[in-house]
């Protein structure tokens, strides 16, 4: 039986050998060294009459054809900024060829050496990065730049990662600012030095455990001395009101010393209209209905000043200082409410209406300083480096209400005003110390520590008016003081190998708080310390297949504002107020990941949020009140799975897309009625399309087309109805890529807008929402100077800072 079977091997050997089919592999690579991602290679016959089969380089550079039979082929590399490059071969066995260089396509223009690349993806073990230095991005605002990076949303001026916001940084370092400012810096900030943008879902122990995702923006390196600049503005035309930017940037860099200051001014007016329905309940029966008709026009003129300098000490050591400046004067910032409720009884019977005008102005002044110290061993990668932090945020408003009552035929019944000033004035001091260090085969160890101590003092004082005389309501003024400080410290070790990648890190916060009301005589002392382990593995199982795991802990500190326990009223009816004794929200996520052909990635992940802070609408059925209440909500769960791929479709056609299909779990606690655990969930889903396209020789013109959609989705005690909308741009280049002019329109069909429904047990509130989300947009950038310079503007953020914002929407 074993002498049949070697002679049947020996009788099929020659009939192997002539059907034997071949493999052939290779790698694409520019001139220095690295891998370039995504280029077209092409196999064709001897005579080039005929493609054989067709790859695109992964974002090794890797490609890979099998199943070729013995013969002689010709191989083409193709890539957008290269010239092609050509291979003959002869293909008689399976081949793994040496590394092809590809040669960058340059072109002389008036001096100036243009290189065209487009933008790759490439997924780290705990990040995504989106390479985007020297491509058609170049010519933007940083802020385009993140609205086309994947897994970035940007939907009527708020950017989010996994429907959150993201912190900003800036070359590892937090952008002094607080999230109301970010949009303006970064429309203002020109792309030309960006080198990458970070994804980073799930941070590692480096980042601060304050907050979610991160996305930090990678500068590039300077190598040439001299001077450039760049003047920018654009026009926004709403539905109702324009709204305008304008700015400049100059840089000048000589061998030790880089100078950046940018500077712009955005004057614009905002309208929105609220339709609002209320059922007051007694006994699970409606006993009145309020029908609100509400509208607010908000001007504002904010100016911006970022600024930095660093000075080179020796080749081992540099310093560095940079300030973040936002002016919002109280003549520019005005709001402008006017609101009537119509009350109906139980038939639905008209019974009266009141009328309220609000006119409100603020000012703002915030100051950031930042000072770094930067060591570097002589060992490759070791580096120390220092920060010391101070923002200085004084915030202050004044509004003058006037209240009509009015019976059903409008004739008047009685009048009410009142005036109310508030002020916060907080003061953040940190420090920091951050240590590198290689290690041999491929491994990182980092470590760190910081203290941070935020002063906050708020004022609260409103007058009432009996018989035209003024008088201070002692009952809702008052003064409240906040004081914080944070202890952290972390470590991690990361370390690569062929096809494994491993990161892990714990990083330990202690912190102690505490609030003072004067009007209640209450003081909340609190402290604690937590605990925030991470952990990523990433396994690259083949060319085509990536599967990663990672699991995070991260925390989120109550706003100083959600802590005040102010009544601040917005009418004789309506008042916000938070709350001293909110609890951090600390939440735990776990995340599995797999990635095919380097374009093609599906996620599973589970996010537990414990003690979310949020504010919550309730209405008080006894006074009727409408009460706007910061507070912990018991915890809230979500799951789902996501898609996203970001590829080309054709030679001038890419494609990012996301689609989100998740449940979302909130218990609350009612406490208009008795503190009863409701529960709110419902699946969503969430998708996203974005369509690259260029055209030209030069790829100097571009158009996006995008497309949103968001169906219900629960929020805290309430339902958001549906959404979608779409987005057109149009950006031409101009003068040898020194100018660019952009056009645009948002929500084409004005389909943004949105319904939120607050329903359960003796709660019935319906809000529908319309905003000037339809818009067009045309901007214009002029670069001059030495451009081939690259800057260095680091702008740097704490989380400490993010939790200034007030959001009054």
């Amino acid at each position: 039986m074993l002498k049949a079977f070697i002679q049947s091997l020996i009788l099929l050997l020659p009939l192997y050998h002539f059907a034997q089919n071949y493999n052939l592999t290779g790698t694409a690579k520019d001139t220095q060294g690295s891998p370039v991602a995504f280029a077209n290679v092409v196999l064709y016959s001897q005579d080039k009459s005929e493609i054989i089969k067709g790859a695109v380089t992964n974002e090794e550079g890797f490609f890979e054809f099998d199943n070729l039979r013995e013969s002689t082929y010709v191989l083409v590399i193709k890539y957008l900024g290269f010239e092609d490059s050509e291979i003959t071969i002869e293909l008689l066995k399976n081949t793994a060829l040496k590394p092809i260089t590809l040669v960058e396509k340059t072109e002389a223009l008036e001096g100036v050496t243009v290189v065209y690349k487009k933008p790759t993806v490439k997924r780290l073990v705990d990040r995504l990065v989106f390479n985007v230095e020297n491509t058609t991005l170049s010519n933007s605002s940083v802020l385009d730049v993140l609205k086309q990076t994947p897994g970035v949303l940007y939907n009527n001026g708020i950017l989010t990662v996994r429907n959150a916001k993201p912190v900003i940084y800036i070359n590892d370092r937090r952008v002094y600012l607080s999230a109301t400012e970010v949009n303006q810096l970064l429309q203002g900030t020109p792309a030309s030095n960006l080198k990458s943008v970070e994804v980073i879902t799930n941070p590692p122990a480096k980042y601060d455990a304050e907050g979610g995702s991160v996305i930090n923006i990678v500068t590039s390196k300077n190598i040439i001395a001299g001077y450039n600049g760049s003047v920018f503005g654009n026009y926004t035309q709403g539905t109702e009101y324009p709204k305008f930017s304008v700015g400049t940037s100059h840089y000048f860099k000589t061998k030790k010393l880089n100078t950046y200051i940018n500077y712009n001014i955005n004057p614009r007016q905002d309208y929105r209209q609220n339709d609002e329905f209320i059922n007051f309940k007694e006994n699970n029966q409606t006993v009145s209905q309020w029908e609100t008709d509400f509208e607010r026009r908000r001007k504002t003129a904010n100016q911006n000043i970022n600024t930095n300098i660093d000075f080179t000490i020796d080749e081992n050591n540099s310093i560095g200082i940079s300030g973040n400046f936002l002016i919002a004067p109280r003549r520019n910032t005005q709001n402008k409410v006017f609101s009537e409720t119509l009350m109906y009884d139980a038939n639905g019977v008209l019974d009266s209406s009141f009328v309220t005008k609000n006119r409100l102005v603020e000012e703002t002044i915030n100051m950031a300083l930042t000072l770094d110290y930067i060591h570097n061993f002589k060992k490759d990668g070791e580096k120390l480096s220092a920060s010391l932090h101070h923002t200085n945020y004084d915030f202050s408003n004044f509004q003058d209400v006037d209240t009509d009552y009015l019976f059903p035929d409008r004739a008047l019944i009685r009048q009410n005003k009142f005036q109310t000033f508030s002020s916060q004035l907080t003061r953040i001091y940190t420090g920091q110390v951050d240590y590198e260090l290689p290690i041999e085969n491929r491994a990182q160890f980092n470590a760190g520590v910081k203290f941070s101590n935020i002063d906050s003092e708020s004022i609260l004082d409103q007058f009432e008016f009996n018989n035209g005389s003024k008088q201070k309501d002692i009952t809702n003024s008052d003064i409240f003081n906040y004081n914080e400080s944070n202890f952290a410290a972390y470590s991690s070790f990361s370390k690569d190998w062929e096809a494994w990648s491993l990161k892990l890190g714990l990083r330990s916060e202690y912190t102690q708080t505490r609030g003072n009301s004067l009007l209640l005589n209450q003081v909340n002392d609190n402290d604690y310390l937590q605990w925030f382990p991470s952990f990523y593995i990433k396994n690259k199982v083949n060319s085509n297949n990536t599967i990663y795991f990672n699991y995070n802990r991260r925390i989120f500190r109550p706003r100083y504002s959600q802590l005040n326990p102010f009544k601040f009223y917005l009418n004789d009816n309506t008042y916000l107020t938070g709350d001293p004794s909110l609890k951090p929200q600390i939440d735990d996520i776990l995340t599995l990941g797999y990635t095919i052909k380097q374009a093609f990635t599906f996620e599973l992940y589970y996010r537990y949020e414990n003690d979310p802070a949020i504010n919550i609408v309730f209405q008080d059925n006894v006074n009727n009140i409408i009460k706007y209440v910061n507070t912990n909500i018991d915890h809230s769960v979500s799951y789902g799975l996501d898609f996203m791929t970001y590829t080309p479709i054709v030679k001038r056609w890419n494609i990012y897309a996301l689609t989100s299909l998740f449940y979302y779990d909130n218990k609350f606690f009612a406490i208009e009625d008795a503190n009863a655990l409701v529960a709110n969930n419902r699946w969503s889903v969430y998708l996203q399309a974005v369509n690259y396209f260029s055209f030209l020789k030069d790829n100097r013109l571009t158009v996006d087309v995008s497309f949103l959609y968001i169906s219900p989705i629960a929020d805290g005690a309430s339902k958001i109805g549906d959404r979608s909308g779409i987005n057109f741009n149009l950006r031409k280049n101009l003068w040898n890529g020194k100018a660019s002019l952009t056009l645009g329109v948002t929500d084409i069909l004005n389909t943004m807008n949105f319904t939120q429904t607050t329903k359960y047990l003796n709660q019935d509130f319906y809000v529908d929402s319309n905003l000037e989300n339809r818009t067009f947009v045309v901007g214009f950038n002029y670069k001059f100077g030495n451009t081939k310079l690259q800057t260095n503007k680091r702008d740097i953020d704490l989380k400490e800072r993010d939790r200034l914002n007030l959001d009054m929407d």
